[in-house]
């Protein structure tokens, strides 16, 4: 039976596509199955999807993918549920009716944010939502830069808010764009071993976390 993990966020520009891609790349070159859903139309994760399936060579892992309406995921989710272990789906960058049936069926919520106070207020719409569902969700600080006294102060908000905060943080690193935009994951590209380390530790986290 596959772990249904959603990533939310209603702001945009949080780099929550990059971080789905990036976060199925590691479990899928750990052997698991994994099943991607894009309920967001814009599109993106299917573009890197794409550019994945028509690369020449070969790489790491099995990763399938198909996109969703909002109302249709639990249908959509019910296709993988028994020959993949994880499902991810990618919602829109927005918070209203329409992401309830995502983070209904998820096992676990994701909720990528980046280092500003701006990003910072714009998740609250989404854990508030995710605990009308009675979901605990997990933020994670992405797009950070080590060190600055901002990712210090998020960090420190992150601990106060109705959530779980996540221990590893995601820097801002050139690898992950441009790994994104071969179709790859971090843990796939070369010059990526900083990028790939995190997402490595987060991924031992987030499994760590599901088998409580």
């Amino acid at each position: 039976m596959a772990t249904i993990i959603t990533i939310a966020q209603q702001k945009g520009g949080s780099g929550k596509t990059t971080f789905t891609a990036h976060v199925a790349c590691e479990l899928a070159a750990r052997g698991h199955r994994v099943a991607l859903l894009d309920v967001d139309p814009q599109g993106s994760l299917g573009r890197w999807f794409m550019t994945r399936y028509e690369r020449a060579d070969g790489l790491k892992g099995d990763i399938t993918f198909s996109t969703s309406s909002a109302w249709g995921v639990t249908f959509e989710c019910s296709k993988y549920k028994d020959d993949y272990d994880f499902i991810l789906i990618d919602t829109p960058p927005k918070i209203d009716s329409d992401l309830k049936p995502a983070l209904r069926i998820a096992d676990l919520v994701l909720v990528p944010v980046s280092a500003s106070e701006v990003d910072l207020w714009a998740t609250e719409g989404v854990l508030e939502l995710a605990a009308r569902e009675n979901k605990r969700p997990l933020v994670v600080l992405n797009r950070a830069r080590t060190g600055t006294k901002l990712s210090t102060k998020i960090l420190e908000a992150l601990s106060g808010l109705e959530a779980g905060a996540a221990k590893t943080v995601l820097a801002q690193r050139v690898a992950y764009a441009e790994s994104l935009g071969q179709g790859q994951g971090v843990c796939e590209f070369p010059g990526g071993k900083a990028a790939a380390e995190e997402v490595g530790r987060l991924t031992d986290e987030l499994l760590a976390l599901l088998d409580t």
